[in-house]
């Protein structure tokens, strides 16, 4: 069924670009099912949250599986970039056969903040999977990079 819809000036570019996504995303979706719904994608996302406050940023990142000597974090001015390698390994032996996964992956996320961040004052925990960075706004004209050590 096809519908009549009318293209002005203000949404034309919109709508072809909403028929181009709905065809795009048809027509892939038939061809590549098994990435539709795939995990593991996922899992190499570093889904973040960030919350600003008055006077801080704080930032919580998933990372599950991720052990603290495996994570990186830098912050320059109002910039903050945090990366982490995972490295997993399944073996299983059983009546008549043996299975082995492994899972290695390195990524890396930033983070643009509209304020200078306090790099003396900022600090990071890993906690059941979760990186915690409670990162202070900066006061004065106070510049320079740290790398921070998670606690």
């Amino acid at each position: 069924m096809k519908f009549l819809i009318k293209k002005t000036p203000d949404n034309f570019i919109q709508s072809v670009n909403d028929e181009i996504s709905s065809i795009l995303n048809r027509n892939f979706d038939n061809l590549f099912p098994e990435y539709i719904y795939n995990d593991e994608m996922y899992k190499c996302a570093m889904p973040i949250e960030i919350d600003e406050k008055e006077k801080e940023y704080l930032v919580k990142a998933e990372l599950p599986g991720v052990k603290k000597e495996d994570l990186d974090i830098d912050i320059e001015k109002n910039r903050l970039t945090i990366s982490a390698k995972r490295e997993e390994e399944h073996k299983e032996d059983s009546k008549g056969y043996r299975k082995s996964e492994f899972k290695y992956g390195e990524f890396s996320r930033t983070v643009y903040f509209p304020n200078e961040i306090n790099i003396e004052k900022t600090n990071a925990k890993l906690e059941h999977g979760i990186l915690r960075i409670e990162a202070p706004k900066l006061d004065a004209e106070k510049t320079g990079t740290k790398k921070l050590t998670v606690n």
